[in-house]
This record gives structure tokens, C-alpha cells and sequence, in this order.
């Protein structure tokens, strides 16, 4: 179950922020959804912890995923720049959450 809290919360953390760019640009009506948007993702986050998961684990792949997950859909919704550098970047941060969980295992 921690893993399904966890997907959740990055789901919401990732809409909050993509929101944020929209109530910057003047819809300020989109400020409520970063709002619950945040919070519900730290209460997602809080519930994917009292399951079990570990923090460093838990952590490092909220953050990789939604650094991710933000950087493909600003690409995709708002125009915003990807670059071959930016998809490196990613591709580092993957395999250092993979060695971070790999070494809770030892």
C-alpha cells in the first residue's frame, strides 16, 4: 500500500505544481488546486512513511519522479525547453534513487 500512497502522492504533487504555472500567468482560481494539491501530497507522503517505506527511499523518489514528471509535461503543455542535457539529468537522478534503495537492501 505504501507504493499506491506514494504514486498518489506524486500524481498530486505534480498537478500542484503545474497549476502553480497556470496561477502565476494571471488565473489566480488555480491557486486552490496547488493548495490541496501540496497538502494532499504531504498527507500522501506522511501515510506512504507510517506504511513502512522508508524515508531516504521514499523521498528521493517522490522528488526524482515529480523533477521528472514536471520537466516532460512543462515540455509537452507549456512549450517550455527539454533538452538531451535536461534528459541526462534524469537519467542520473533515476540511478541514484535506484542506489539509494539498492542500498537499503545490503
Amino acid at each position: 500500500m505504501a507504493y499506491v500512497y506514494l504514486a498518489l502522492a506524486i500524481a498530486l504533487e505534480l498537478s500542484a505544481t503545474l497549476s502553480l504555472k497556470l496561477a502565476t500567468g494571471g488565473r489566480r482560481a488555480w491557486y486552490v488546486v496547488v493548495v490541496v494539491g501540496y497538502v494532499g501530497a504531504f498527507a500522501l507522503l506522511s501515510l506512504t512513511l507510517s506504511e513502512g517505506l522508508g524515508l531516504g527511499v521514499a523521498y528521493g523518489i517522490w522528488s526524482a519522479v515529480g523533477v521528472a514528471l514536471t520537466a516532460v509535461a512543462s515540455y509537452v503543455l507549456f512549450r517550455e525547453p527539454f533538452t538531451w542535457v535536461m534528459a541526462a539529468g534524469i537519467a542520473l537522478i533515476i540511478g541514484g534513487v535506484l542506489l539509494i534503495e539498492l542500498g537499503q537492501v545490503t
